[in-house]
């Protein structure tokens, strides 16, 4: 290994590790240990990657390409690379992938494409990357992913997003149901702040009601739901390259969110209806326990009376006596 390595690099045979970092080099060196496994090619002046320069370096695994000039990543310029598991392309001039620079990469677990000029991410990025754990997109020119790419990443574990230019409005709302579930399933994310509308500006999309997408475009199921996905013709389009202007700088007026009402809640609405149940029971308890006592307190009353009435009557006999029992005593007198 050590007989094939660049008079300009370091190479560690032990590790298979060839480091060329920071030597001002202009280009890939064309002539590689064939048993590289990990390659530092950062801190140079690297403009471009040809479709041949890792051609005999298929044992990679580890490739830093950070901090360069590149611009331009060719469709096969990784297509040897089939063991590929980390890809560092952080601080670079890149502004378009083609899809198929990462199909071969089938290994891979690590893709860090921030600091770039990245204003949209290839639909097929995640086609054959399913293994791919972490993905970094900060500070780059993003405005909106489209959930179709996203939901490739079936492994993903860490998705670091933030210091773009998200436009949360309608297209967003495909981004914003992604990302709820993928928290839901552990998934780890710094923060999406919000570039526009005007209205939005500064906030964090995950923190945006869901209400205020309501009127964007009907859905069936609320976004609580995270398994179920939404993937309407119009999010498709509008997440597409970033080509449909009007959606992204928030100016159609379909899609911006108009106030409306608030909808009733139908768990506060039962929960009414058996509180009023309930009292309006209890004050109909109160008033039929009010008519029986009436009642009864009439009814003794009246007997109460009656007897009072009775005893009247017969007072008056039983002081006086009646004639029969006087007359004998008159007679035996005289």
């Amino acid at each position: 290994m050590a007989l094939g390595c660049p008079d300009i690099c370091t190479c560690q045979t032990s590790s298979r590790t060839v480091d060329c970092s920071y030597r001002g080099l202009l280009e890939i060196p064309s002539h590689l240990p064939l048993q590289t496994q990990i390659l530092y090619l950062q801190g140079n002046q690297i403009r471009a990657i040809n479709h041949t320069s890792f051609t005999y370096v298929v044992s990679l695994r580890i490739l830093d390409l950070s901090n360069n000039s590149i611009s331009r990543v060719p469709p096969y310029a990784f297509h040897f690379l089939r063991s590929l598991q980390v890809l560092n392309l952080t601080n670079n001039l890149i502004y378009h992938l083609e899809g198929q620079v990462f199909t071969p990469l089938m290994a891979l677990k690590e893709l860090d494409l921030s600091y770039n000029n990245l204003s949209a991410l290839p639909e097929s990025l995640g086609n054959n990357t399913r293994n791919l754990t972490f993905l970094g997109v900060r500070n780059n020119q993003l405005q909106n992913v489209d959930r179709v790419v996203l939901e490739t990443f079936t492994n993903l574990k860490v998705l670091l997003a933030r210091s773009n230019f998200w436009q949360c409005n309608c297209p967003a709302l495909g981004l914003k149901l992604w990302l709820e579930n993928f928290l839901y399933k552990g998934g780890i994310i710094d923060e999406l702040i919000c570039s526009g509308p005007a209205i939005r500006k500064g906030n964090d999309l995950l923190k945006i009601p869901y209400e205020m997408f309501k009127t964007c475009t009907p859905l069936t199921a609320p976004p609580v739901m995270a398994n179920i996905h939404h993937h309407s013709p119009e999010h498709r389009s509008n997440g597409k390259h970033g080509h449909h202007t009007d959606h992204i700088d928030g100016s159609h007026h379909e899609c911006e969110p108009k106030p409306k009402p608030r909808p009733v809640s139908l768990r506060h609405a039962i929960a009414t209806v058996v509180i009023t149940g309930v009292v309006c029971g209890i004050v109909c308890l109160m008033m039929l326990a009010a008519a029986i006592y009436g009642c009864a307190y009439a009814a003794i009353m009246a007997k109460y009376h009656r007897e009072l009435k009775e005893v009247e009557r017969l007072a008056p006999v039983a002081e006086h006596g009646s004639p029969e029992e006087k007359e004998p005593l008159d007679g035996t007198l005289a």
